[in-house]
């Protein structure tokens, strides 16, 4: 009877010695109810709940739909957060403080107020791209104010100083729009700068075409920073959808006529009448079109075979 019961608790996972100091305790006669019971208030537990306890460091995903899913959660990535929808911000933090001073000073506020403008909307990718000699001190040909600012963002790990030296009296700067360009371009990001890089786009095919397509411009307005709405034109993607990953499109709106019920254009009208609920929606050479592609009857096909030499 002992050697029975305690092969039964061994298959449920319990331990031999949890099980052989129940028994003890309780007798061998003993009901099983009891004895499980007895085993749960030791506080023993079965070995594959404690195998379930404990984190195991890999985890083998199944190939499938819900794979993806469970990836991302294994690496600790949210799939709804919003920022992975948004791109990344390079920044071209001389052409922005120098705007932001009017073309006179170098104002470091005015990176901060960039700065500030994305982090608000959920951007979390976030690089400006700024000279090194602009640590040392101001002088009266290069004057800097809030010069602490780029201290703070280099903390932050935000700004980064593109390399320059001192040769026998001369500094030698290395061109940092080819830093904030390269990267920008390599991170599939949005460049903020008044600056078109020309001289990069004639250097490389890919490059002008990143740069016609993915510049930001700007302007400041009372210490204001207000990139466009369009920033590719009229016609172009809106502010959102240009700083997005996967952009909206809008739904599809019909212009209401501006003479409304004067219009004397009748159905031929390509403005959308309120009144005229069973009004086609299409424009008069789309009508002509779709009439063009309608097959003609069986008799009428006969009688133009016919009259056909």
């Amino acid at each position: 009877v002992h050697q029975s019961k305690l092969d039964f608790f061994c298959k449920l996972g319990y331990g031999k010695q949890d099980i052989c100091k129940v028994l003890e305790n309780l007798g061998q006669e003993a009901l099983e109810d009891d004895v499980l019971k007895e085993l749960i208030r030791m506080g023993s537990k079965p070995q594959a709940l404690e195998n379930q306890a404990q984190p195991s460091q890999l985890k083998l995903v199944a190939r499938g739909s819900c794979s993806t899913t469970l990836g991302l959660k294994w690496l600790g990535e949210d799939e709804g957060d919003a920022s992975s929808s948004l791109r990344p911000i390079v920044i071209d933090g001389s052409n922005v403080a120098m705007s932001h001073g009017n073309k006179e000073v170098f104002s470091c506020w005015g990176i901060q107020l960039a700065v500030d403008w994305f982090r608000e909307r959920g951007h979390t990718y976030i690089k400006v791209f700024v000279p090194l000699w602009r640590k040392e001190p101001p002088r009266q040909d290069s004057p800097i104010a809030d010069q602490h600012i780029l201290g703070e963002l280099e903390k932050q790990s935000i700004l980064v100083y593109t390399p320059s030296r001192k040769v026998k009296g001369k500094r030698v700067v290395c061109y940092d729009d080819r830093y904030i360009v390269k990267v920008a371009y390599e991170k599939d990001g949005v460049i903020v700068s008044n600056d078109h890089y020309r001289d990069l786009q004639n250097e490389n095919p890919e490059w002008k075409w990143f740069i016609e397509q993915r510049l930001l411009m700007y302007s400041f307005v009372s210490n204001r920073f207000m990139p466009p709405d369009d920033p590719l034109g009229r016609h172009g993607p809106t502010l959102s959808n240009f700083l997005s990953k996967k952009p909206v499109l809008p739904e599809k709106k019909w212009q209401p006529c501006p003479y409304g019920k004067k219009c004397t254009y009748g159905n031929k009208c390509k403005f959308y009448h309120p009144e005229r609920p069973h009004q086609a929606q299409l424009s008069v050479a789309d009508e002509l079109r779709a009439k063009t592609k309608v097959p003609l009857a069986p008799g009428k096909e006969k009688e133009r075979c016919q009259c056909s030499p």
